[in-house]
């Protein structure tokens, strides 16, 4: 099951634009990082034509009339990945007014806030992300738009609303009186093995990529224990049946050790967050070859939240809680060589801060290279798409970023990102050279 392939509305998505680009390019710099082999190789070069990449390496041949963009003491790289983001929200400095917002913003409101969102995350190198949970379809519509043309952003695989149960951590509705919300409930809730099953159905119907189910409780939710389990392995098992007989993956929210342990008895593809993960569950992870988001930038931005006093003191006393937990759970994971994808969970802290997360994979243990790879061919395998994404060779999407200097020796240069393409068309290039014309 470990490699199910994306339905085929996410295959189209992958080569489709709104019109393919005509411009061919010679992208050049001091090095490259050959994210398969995880090394760097000098100088960089990276032929780009139709939207792909034509050669790669000193010895790739220029097309003639294609535009030469020098981009000096640079390394070229994959676009980066993110396969935990939330586009459709964004934690502000006032958890109430957050809260009053999202009652009163009507949904063409929400769908245009995403926008700049989805901008500023491509613009930091993010060429593909996984949105992992979003009320009225407005993720399915923002990544429909920018297939089309319609929105500048990152490759969207997303997940429509996250499943779970009653008053558990997906449910919209958890803590708040009968009758004062319009909707009682989260879209994705529901109890049982077959209802579950139904809601599977339903996400795929209407656009889900993937399935995002809540196997406990979470952070920042207001009614559960972060590591309460919060679904049978009855309820997971229907889940992840169904979503695996459509082609479509599961990442399963989870803190708590034995609801991740049901989860991963299911077979999901992926867990986030994973703060409590204990030996047992660590050794089912390695041995079933399921994918570890550890989302260090989540804990990062909550933390910086709950140290300003910016959330209710139930969530802050959940922060404290995991904040060694998730350290020691990550080291483990490490030291067992669990796979390691890259994933945020921007939107609980400001998108387009996304590159932070290289930066706390290092210190938690993975090498530069390690932290690269996660971002990219690593990812990409999680996702599905490493046919097409993931690296730098003949044949695949040109989605292609730059950075300052050498990564390796400083990984926080991935959050300088100056130079961005996707599909073969430059979003962003901050050097003010004009690019010359080879011939």
């Amino acid at each position: 099951m470990r490699n199910l392939v994306l339905g085929c509305s996410l295959l189209v998505g992958l080569s489709a634009s709104a019109a393919a680009p005509a411009e061919s390019y010679v992208l050049k710099a001091a090095r490259l990082f050959d994210a398969k082999a995880g090394r760097l190789v000098s100088p960089g070069v990276v032929v780009v034509t139709g939207g792909k990449v034509a050669a790669v390496g000193a010895g790739a041949k220029a097309p003639e009339g294609a535009r030469v963009v020098e981009l000096g003491d640079a390394t070229l790289l994959p676009g980066f990945m993110d396969a935990h983001t939330h586009l459709t929200g964004e934690a502000g400095d006032d958890w109430r007014q957050d809260l009053i917002d999202s009652f009163q913003h009507t949904i063409p409101e929400q769908t245009l806030e995403a926008l700049p969102r989805a901008r500023v995350t491509l613009m930091a190198g993010f060429t593909t992300v996984r949105n992992l949970g979003a009320e009225d379809f407005i993720d399915v519509g923002l990544r429909n738009a920018i297939r089309r043309g319609l929105a500048v952003g990152p490759r969207i695989i997303t997940a429509t609303a996250g499943l779970g149960s009653t008053g558990g951590h997906c449910d919209a509705g958890n803590s708040w009186r009968k009758g004062l919300l319009a909707d009682e409930t989260g879209a994705g809730v529901a109890d049982g093995p077959e209802a579950l099953r139904a809601k599977v159905r339903e996400s795929v119907k209407y656009g889900a990529d993937l399935i995002k189910v809540c196997a406990t409780g979470g952070v920042l939710s207001m009614n559960a224990d972060v590591d309460s389990p919060q679904l049978t392995q009855a309820e997971l098992d229907a889940i992840v049946d169904e979503a695996h007989a459509r082609k479509r993956k599961v990442a399963a929210h989870a803190h708590g050790a034995e609801g991740a342990k049901r989860a991963i008895r299911a077979g999901v593809d992926s867990i986030e967050h994973g703060s409590f993960l204990d030996d047992e569950a660590l050794d089912l992870m390695k041995r079933k070859g399921t994918w570890f988001v550890p989302t260090c930038m989540a804990f990062q931005g909550v933390k910086e939240r709950a140290d300003k006093g910016q959330l209710p003191e139930d969530n802050i006393r959940k922060v404290r809680a995991v904040e060694e937990a998730r350290r020691q759970a990550l080291r483990k994971a490490l030291a067992r060589g669990v796979r390691i994808a890259f994933g945020t969970d921007a939107g609980v802290f400001a998108h387009g801060r996304n590159a932070g997360e290289f930066a706390l994979l290092v210190e938690a243990g993975l090498s530069p290279v390690e932290a690269l790879r996660a971002a990219t061919v690593n990812t990409a395998e999680l996702l599905g798409v490493s046919a097409t994404l993931g690296t730098l060779e003949p044949g695949k999407v040109a989605d292609v970023v730059a950075v300052p200097g050498d990564p390796l020796q400083d990984i926080r240069k991935t959050e300088a990102v100056f130079f961005v393409m996707k599909e073969g068309v430059i979003h962003r290039h901050d050097a003010g050279a004009t690019p010359t014309v080879a011939r």
